[in-house]
């Protein structure tokens, strides 16, 4: 009877003293996640116990942690990203907007006639300008906000960007752009949605135009892969890096959202394409592969 007593109580001590040190490890454990919340720090929650269940918990508590903390680095990103951008796009629609309204006044007390006709040419210009940027802002909204299943066939690679190069030649030709062809004869054939990928060879035809010193060649290889290279000497290698990020621009890319490539990376990412810039000796490459 002693001995049964004996074990009862040194049972009752473990378990007292098991819940003393459960206890001691649920207030470190709060008291720690208090403070990482409130601060702004990559330290995790540690212990001093060796409860197996306790220790499993500040694990999992730990790894909600890292999640939280990317989602909330992303949204600070992009919370600063999208007041920059409101910031540039502000000022690039501002800016012939305010050049419209001055021609207006010109126009209100003038009575030459060449000179009313060269005020209309010069607003014509700029509102053409303000179309380009808000239709960029426009498609691209429409395409984060499109959660419908996209149709896709089979398309032949060739003729979708020889029909586009045609489409596109006119405005490479008044930049005194003049590409360089190559395209494979082997038929490349893809399970892809034409008019994305329409959208994505304008898109990288646009960029040349922006950032060319004047020449472009074009390729596609037998393998399936499609290479916009032009030399460019006023980028850096920092700044390519960026190129497919939203609404980055550099200096000399005037009247732009900087959304073209990220369309064109947000498009081929759905169709299972992949996307990549490089720059090396002065030249701008942009790779599309198929995977065919």
């Amino acid at each position: 009877m002693w001995c049964l007593c004996l074990i009862l109580f040194i049972v009752m001590i473990i378990l007292l003293l098991k819940i003393v040190m459960m206890k001691k490890t649920a207030k470190e454990i709060s008291e720690q996640f208090e403070k990482i919340l409130k601060t702004d720090t990559n330290k995790i929650i540690t212990i001093s116990g060796n409860d197996r269940e306790m220790k499993k918990l500040a694990d999992n508590i730990n790894r909600q942690l890292k999640i939280l903390r990317k989602e909330y680095l992303r949204y600070k990103h992009g919370d600063f990203e999208l007041k920059t951008a409101i910031t540039n796009i502000s000022h690039d629609i501002r800016t012939p907007l305010t050049a419209i309204c001055g021609y207006l006044d010109l126009l209100q007390d003038n009575t030459d006639i060449a000179k009313t006709k060269e005020y209309i040419s010069i607003m014509k210009e700029r509102a053409e300008l303000m179309q380009q940027l808000t239709e960029e802002l426009f498609r691209y909204s429409v395409i984060l906000s499109d959660n419908t299943e996209f149709e896709t066939e089979k398309i032949l690679v060739n003729q979708v960007l020889e029909d586009s190069i045609m489409g596109y030649y006119a405005a490479l030709k008044k930049s005194g752009i003049s590409p360089e062809i190559h395209i494979t004869e082997k038929q490349i054939i893809a399970n892809l949605n034409k008019e994305y990928l329409t959208r994505i060879i304008y898109n990288l035809l646009n960029n040349a135009v922006k950032y060319s010193d004047g020449d472009l060649q074009i390729t596609l290889t037998d393998s399936g892969e499609m290479i916009f290279a032009n030399t460019a000497k006023e980028l850096s290698s920092v700044q390519v890096d960026r190129l497919f990020d939203r609404f980055y621009t550099v200096k000399n890319a005037g009247n732009s959202t900087g959304l073209g490539l990220s369309i064109a990376r947000t498009l081929a990412e759905e169709m299972g394409m992949t996307i990549s810039a490089e720059y090396k000796a002065d030249v701008l490459s942009i790779r599309l592969v198929f995977h065919l």
